[in-house]
């Protein structure tokens, strides 16, 4: 009876070194569209900015615009965490001023000037601008079956879902706001986070106003 054959090669990766690697590329797509534009980025220079074959890229992402995904997934990751964290009588303005934002910031550190060159990115390329409107889509859902658990309602009653609407809009508005107008990639962590902080809770506070 032959004894069965263990597994040879590499071992399998983990799902945390996938999202490494997801980010790794992410961060490498956004410095190539920057320095080079995204017509003229390759999927092969992406994959040699981070040392894997053009093959790992489309294993991982089906355009070279889709690449940019994991960037703009982080920051509705913490949005909807802080969310679930609100706590009740709360001013929604105070929505991010939260302990989870306090040790790594709005968007963590070193990815802070290469989301607000993404962002900015998205005024003038298509591409970028329908992978950033269809992240914010897929996400209101999420946020409203956060809003409809914090206020005891079903996760498809109309009342939490208009606000999904209103909150998702309101934050997308915020970030290109601040991107496109309000971001320095010179300026100092900082005040750039303050700055961040700052567009996101007078937009947050005029939307916690509603319509008059």
């Amino acid at each position: 009876m032959t004894a069965p054959r263990g597994r040879t090669g590499r071992p399998p990766l983990t799902e945390e070194r996938k999202a490494e690697i997801r980010l790794e590329i992410a961060r490498a797509a956004v410095d190539l569209f920057v320095t080079q534009g995204v017509t003229a980025t390759t999927g092969e220079q992406i994959g040699q900015a981070v040392g894997v074959s053009s093959r790992t890229v489309w294993r991982y992402f089906p355009s070279k615009e889709s690449c940019v995904r994991p960037l703009f997934s982080a920051g509705i990751d913490l949005t909807v965490a802080c969310l679930r964290d609100w706590l009740p009588g709360q001013p929604l303005e105070q929505l991010f001023d939260q302990e989870r934002t306090s040790e790594h910031g709005l968007i963590g550190g070193g990815d802070r000037n290469t989301v607000g060159a993404l962002v900015r990115l998205t005024r003038t390329e298509p591409g970028l601008r329908a992978v950033w409107l269809q992240t914010h889509d897929e996400a209101e859902p999420v946020f409203a079956r956060a809003l409809a658990e914090r206020a005891g309602q079903p996760a498809d009653a109309l009342r939490p879902t208009i606000r999904a609407a209103m909150f998702n809009a309101t934050l997308r508005a915020a970030v290109e706001h601040y991107a496109w107008r309000t971001a320095d990639a010179s300026a100092d962590p900082a005040t750039a986070e303050a700055e961040l902080r700052a567009t996101l809770r007078w937009a947050l506070a005029v939307a916690a106003e509603g319509l008059k």
